[in-house]
């Protein structure tokens, strides 16, 4: 499948969520850190701050989402190789489009009575970072179909075909490669944000679990890996007698195996995350 026809699905996906008034919508900026960050081929501990700025939004035929995060390494990760202490940086954006195929036919697509709607996901991942060894320079494209069921809050979980590139370039060789195309390959993914009964907690984030892509830029064979991100957290702003939902904080974990798809036998102990967070937000 080249990768025009997606471009196209995109920008007609784009103009269809613009056409109508917006349902609902959430800006916010955030903040988490951690000290147990990991990189493939780094077998150091990394610490991260890590800001992002989101917002979710609705309209009549499905909804939102657009995330940028931009991550801020110690030492243990370097920008350079002439700037071996100073932590590298890191731009990450996220956008993806979740088409509600019920409200598109006009046809409730309730079934199992656990299934709310059948959906199509679509969207794209970009990256850029200034680490002295792969600076990636990451484009992603995705699309697929999947279901949301039917609980508080959300779950929408989506089989996906992603289509990525890079283009690194190692700054202690000096050494770089033109954008190279892995294999398509597919996705299962999930996202969610559930309220915990009554009470002023809420559990969210995503999973997903990624398809081995081919053979990399070098030529060495890729495997699957297994990446999850979840939070829990507390409205800080209600507890405290103010406006609910405005500032949470809480805690947050990451799990990622064989990270971008590097096999730990190879690329060491910094392809396998395991990493406990702090985590802030205010939505405005």
């Amino acid at each position: 499948m080249k990768l025009s026809p997606l471009f196209a699905l995109l920008a007609g996906i784009g103009l269809a969520s613009t056409a109508g008034a917006a349902t609902f919508s959430d800006t916010y900026i955030g903040w988490r850190t951690g000290s147990e960050f990991a990189e493939p081929f780094n077998n150091q501990s990394i610490s991260k701050n890590i800001f992002n700025l989101s917002n979710v939004s609705g309209y009549k035929y499905g909804s939102n989402f657009f995330n940028v995060d931009l991550l801020i390494s110690d030492k243990n990760d370097p920008a350079s190789a002439a700037q071996p202490n100073t932590g590298a940086q890191e731009a990450y954006v996220v956008y993806r489009h979740t088409l509600s195929l019920g409200a598109v036919t006009g046809t409730p697509l309730k079934f199992g009575g656990i299934i709310r709607d059948v959906i199509l996901q679509a969207g794209f991942d970009w990256n850029t970072k200034s680490d002295a060894g792969y600076n990636s320079k990451k484009q992603m494209l995705v699309v697929g179909p999947g279901v949301s069921f039917d609980v508080p809050g959300f779950l929408d979980v989506a089989v996906l075909e992603f289509y990525e590139s890079n283009a690194p370039y190692n700054t202690f060789t000096n050494t770089g490669v033109s954008r190279y195309h892995y294999d398509p390959h597919p996705a299962l993914s999930a996202a969610f944000g559930i309220p915990i009964g009554n009470l002023p907690l809420s559990f969210g984030g995503y999973a997903l679990w990624i398809a081995a892509k081919g053979r990399d830029e070098f030529g060495n064979p890729t495997v699957a890996e297994t990446h999850f991100d979840v939070k829990l957290m507390a409205d800080v702003g209600k507890l405290a007698g103010g406006p609910s939902g405005t500032f949470q904080a809480g805690v947050a974990y990451e799990y990622w195996q064989n990270k971008f798809g590097n096999d730990t036998a190879i690329a060491g102990k910094g392809a396998f995350a395991h990493t406990p967070m702090v985590r802030a937000e205010y939505h405005f």
